[in-house]
């Protein structure tokens, strides 16, 4: 089972779009706080397509020949409506030319306070021997995450499957690792604790919200 692979472990300019995901007076801008999402998706798509396989080939310029690389397979971003568009756009960045799936979920929730993930949407090419790429910026309890590559897995066994998220808890991290072993996660930076209502802590607050603005909750 491959080890997490957490990107503020080292010091890097990533600390510097953390913290300001985080902070509460610069989530005030909105516009500010999806960038930040899309940087963080940027360096962690780079950080992954490291190990990614490549084949050699020519690039033809106007003077000659160079010797390049590609990616071997078919990559496929996924993300989960709505929070996951910003942070899947910065994926977008890295692989261009990728092809893309995406999953409606949310929170259903219960008078009695608990709630049950939902999932109602999802459109998704086929994913037999691509690699699928799925980022959300939060990865909190994991059940969200964990229902999606399943119901994504539908449409093809994928040959790798890498998930990215910005912050992570470490009961999320726990339990994609138990019941997705063969993926591989990419996470921005991963906290200790969830709230009584499986928010992450410090985390940093709705992702959804603070890029989009207040829903409404039925």
């Amino acid at each position: 089972m491959p080890l997490p692979f957490v990107l503020n472990e080292q010091p890097s300019i990533a600390d510097h779009y953390i913290a300001q995901l985080r902070d509460k007076d610069v989530q005030q801008d909105r516009w500010r706080f999806r960038q930040n999402m899309e940087r963080l998706g940027n360096l962690l798509a780079y950080e992954m397509s490291k190990q990614l396989a490549y084949e050699s080939y020519e690039v033809e310029t106007v003077l000659g020949k160079a010797d390049s690389r590609r990616v071997q397979s078919t990559m496929v971003l996924g993300t989960i409506l709505r929070a996951g568009l910003p942070f899947h756009q910065g994926t977008l960045y890295a692989f261009d030319d990728a092809e893309n799936a995406f999953i409606s979920a949310y929170r259903k929730h219960h008078k009695n306070g608990t709630f049950e993930i939902e999932i109602e949407y999802v459109s998704c090419p086929n994913l037999k021997d691509k690699i699928l790429v799925i980022a959300d910026p939060m990865l909190a309890t994991g059940a969200s995450m964990v229902l999606a590559v399943n119901a994504l897995r539908r449409f093809g066994v994928p040959s790798e499957v890498h998930v990215l998220a910005a912050i992570a808890a470490e009961a999320g991290v726990d339990y994609v690792r138990q019941e997705l072993p063969y993926a591989k996660l990419w996470l921005g930076a991963v906290d200790a604790e969830l709230t009584a209502q499986s928010y992450i802590a410090p985390g940093l607050g709705d992702a959804g919200d603070l890029s989009y603005g207040e829903k409404i909750q039925r």
